[in-house]
């Protein structure tokens, strides 16, 4: 897909956005985005984001890009942007963000009276058959769990894209429901990747994650790297958690073109097989 050129500075993959091609065909480069629909601000200030996202997301360079805030369409936002220099685009968001080459898996989590959102994975690499599992905890946030398998290095590696809720009591819950799909949907001895926008600002998942098998992708002796919010980030709400995997390198990719583009950075992570 050729994409253009957004008048608002496109990402360079550049030293200085932090998006350095992984090291190793040994490594897998995931990371996670929350694209806050693609479109920031509000009023007559609104502005549509997707096309610069395009070139963010083209950037990163990452195997497996997990997305969330993610619209397939929305009719509302797609009449009052069809006259901009750079509209909104007639595919789904996933679609249109894919770069070139790589599958995509979509799943709705939330309907709303003007369109809906949800979760999807990009995959460099050959994916199998797409789950989806509700974690929704009450009326008022429609959550899910996005499933792909994914065929990297002569292993089946599964994926799970999350986006919790904004209640610390919700949030334990969908974790003790992520175990259990985890229990019932994926092969013990499967590698294993959970990553999205876990919404917790008082650090407070790590246990209940651990108890369900995850361990957090972090680089030993290294600080967590804050994503939220995007201008001046101070909580890690995105994270990747493993099994059957371990961290070798993390970077959160920062400079103004990242922080007009969304709420949050995206967090990058290079991960290898735990031996």
């Amino acid at each position: 897909m050729t994409r253009p050129t957004p008048r608002h500075a496109a990402v360079s993959n550049s030293a200085t956005t932090d998006t350095s091609p992984a090291q190793s065909a040994d490594r897998l480069r995931v990371a996670t985005y929350n694209i806050h629909k693609g479109v920031r601000g509000v009023g007559p200030s609104k502005r549509l984001e997707i096309h610069n996202l395009g070139m963010g997301v083209q950037a990163l360079d990452a195997d497996l890009v997990f997305l969330q805030e993610v619209r397939l369409f929305h009719h509302r936002e797609a009449r009052q942007f069809e006259r901009t220099w750079f509209g909104w685009p007639e595919q789904g968001q996933a679609e249109f963000l894919a770069p070139e080459g790589y599958e995509v898996a979509y799943r709705t989590n939330a309907i709303t009276r003007h369109g809906e959102h949800g979760n999807a994975l990009l995959s460099r690499y050959p994916i199998g058959d797409i789950g989806h599992h509700d974690v929704s905890d009450h009326r008022f946030e429609q959550r899910g769990l996005l499933h792909v398998p994914v065929r990297w290095q002569g292993r089946e590696v599964h994926a799970v894209v999350a986006h919790l809720g904004l209640i610390h009591g919700s949030r334990v819950r969908q974790v003790q429901r992520l175990a259990r799909f985890i229990s019932d949907h994926v092969p013990a001895d499967a590698p294993l990747v959970v990553a999205g926008d876990f919404n917790d600002w008082g650090e407070r998942l790590d246990g209940p994650m651990k108890e369900g098998g995850l361990a957090r992708a972090v680089v030993p002796g290294r600080a967590r790297l804050p994503t939220f919010p995007s201008r001046v980030p101070v909580f890690a709400l995105d994270r990747i958690y493993v099994r059957g995997l371990r961290c070798v390198d993390m970077k959160v990719p920062r400079g103004p073109s990242w922080a007009r583009m969304s709420d949050h950075l995206p967090l990058l992570a290079e991960l290898v097989l735990d031996a």
